[in-house]
């Protein structure tokens, strides 16, 4: 098959498409990145649940009915490679492949078909690659990573960029249900008895987050987020306390989801599974003392991409680097995005208005998808950019954060009037960065009206702090940029920082 795919406009094409192939004891799956990225963007995903790990706890073999299923997905996922025209592959297994006495077959056909070797994955690297992806996925995260796959649970501590050294348990979905006979508690004890020798990290105070990786525990997540009618759909750094979490998968862990309120949001290929994912996840967040539960789309695949990257690259900033991506793909100037960082950076030194490390980031990621929504209508373009950023998928920041970035975007397209931003993003915001928000979306308006969005003008507008408020400079130079709308935005900017904005000329 040869391939039709050019280069295109719409996608940042460099050092891909990258493909990796996941054979794991549940799920079979291809995901086709758009290139090799601190935040890599997936171009294609699709996945099979071959159940390959199930019969292995009994027989200790794969069944031939799950090899057949795996290998007919992965002969499609060859052609799928060919025809994007992959410049990298990437092949990994995991407990079903490694611990099946007929794994090194499949291994073999599983090699001639994808005309790839095939990494097999030990417990402690499965555990490693799993909190690789969360530093992936996350800033700064602190506690422990747990991956609960259909044959194993990983878990390993983490610290920033650091994990240590991870620990494997017989624990996966499939393998759990079948060695208790789809009983609830003796699927209990089974956990119980497999974590009790297990030396859980002694994390202080304020630091004891798990982070849930697999999908058993995302459809968990899930289901929870619908069933408390949460105000964004987004998985990734879903948060809620353990005491809630313990709570919820007690209710959880039973025969069946039938008659469980809202269980159709869950796959019914996942459905058997997610009880025994309600069972596990209980005993953990028990056993470590946990505070929070932190839900992660990131996981074994992110993190041997990431392993991939440069140090440089693994230094930098994912949601930064994520918003400058999407500048680059729809901003009318991305360079005067990179000048509008420059130029609050200012404005917030001159009038001394705080910010923690993370809020600083985030105005400067605000500054960088200030202007992706410029091609819709004037109307619709604060709409379309909340949309955009309330549901990309963007990684290492909180839903919280989330709403800070896209209510200042929303800002400064539709005004600074609280009743036009949407109750969705209200629900999610903290008091501090509601008004942050409102700051630099009135700050992103003064700059637009000058500089109409351009670039190569804001680095000559002075910002000068004076006993009572601010005074925007424009020169001789710019003199004839002054005007009456210029004058009503920047007494708008002193009605939000409560100063006075002025606009000098000479």
């Amino acid at each position: 098959m040869t391939s039709q795919f050019k280069p295109a406009r719409g996608r940042l094409n460099g050092t891909g498409p990258v493909a990796v192939v996941d054979i794991g004891s549940n799920s079979v799956r291809l995901v086709i990145y758009e290139r090799k990225a601190r935040t890599p963007t997936m171009l294609f995903n699709e996945k099979l649940l071959a159940g390959l790990g199930r019969g292995i706890a009994a027989t200790g073999r794969l069944t031939d009915a799950s090899v057949k299923l795996a290998l007919g997905e992965l002969v499609r996922f060859r052609a799928l490679i060919e025809h994007t025209a992959c410049k990298e592959l990437y092949v990994f297994a995991t407990a079903a492949a490694r611990d099946a006495a007929n794994g090194d077959e499949f291994v073999g056909e599983v090699e001639r078909i994808l005309q790839a070797p095939v990494r097999i994955l030990d417990g402690s690297e499965e555990a490693f690659y799993s909190a690789l992806g969360v530093v992936a996925g996350f800033w700064q995260p602190r506690g422990i990573v747990g991956d609960m796959g259909g044959g194993s649970l990983e878990l390993v501590e983490i610290e920033g960029k650091k994990p240590g050294k991870g620990s494997t348990f017989p624990l996966g979905g499939l393998r759990l249900s079948e060695e208790a006979g789809g009983n609830i508690s003796k699927a209990r004890q089974i956990t119980e008895e497999a974590l009790g020798g297990y030396e859980w990290p002694g994390l202080h105070p304020g630091e004891r987050t798990f982070y849930a990786v697999g999908g058993t525990w995302r459809s968990l997540g899930r289901l929870h987020l619908m069933q408390n009618n949460y105000p964004l759909h987004v998985m990734h750094n879903y948060e809620i306390s353990a005491e809630e979490a313990i709570s919820f998968c007690r209710k959880i862990a039973v025969p069946s989801l039938e008659g469980i309120e809202l269980a159709e949001v869950v796959s019914k290929q996942r459905r058997p599974l997610v009880p025994i994912g309600a069972v596990v996840l209980e005993q953990v967040l028990t056993s470590m003392k946990a505070e929070r539960l932190v839900f992660s789309a990131t996981g074994v695949r992110e993190g041997l991409l990431h392993e991939k990257l440069s140090p440089e690259m693994q230094a930098q900033d994912p949601v930064i680097e994520a918003a400058r991506e999407l500048c680059v793909l729809r901003a009318r100037s991305p360079d005067h995005a990179e000048e509008l960082i420059a130029w609050t950076d200012l404005l917030f030194h001159e009038l001394e208005i705080e910010e923690t490390a993370n809020e600083r980031r985030l105005r400067h990621a605000a500054c960088l998808l200030s202007d992706i929504g410029w091609r819709a209508h004037p109307d619709y373009r604060g709409e379309q950019s909340l949309n955009i950023i309330s549901n990309a998928s963007f990684v290492g920041l909180d839903h919280s954060s989330r709403a800070y970035v896209a209510a200042a975007v929303f800002y400064r397209h539709m005004g600074l009037r609280e009743g036009a931003l949407s109750q969705v993003i209200r629900q999610l915001f903290t008091d501090r960065l509601r008004i942050r928000a409102k700051v630099l979306g009135a700050t992103m308006r003064v700059a637009s009206l000058l500089s109409a969005s351009m670039a190569g003008l804001l680095p000559k507008v002075g910002l000068v702090r004076t006993e009572t408020g601010l005074l925007i400079e424009l020169g001789d130079e710019l003199a004839n940029l002054d005007g009456e709308r210029l004058r009503k935005r920047a007494s708008q900017l002193g009605k939000v920082i409560q100063a006075d904005v002025q606009i000098k000329t000479t």
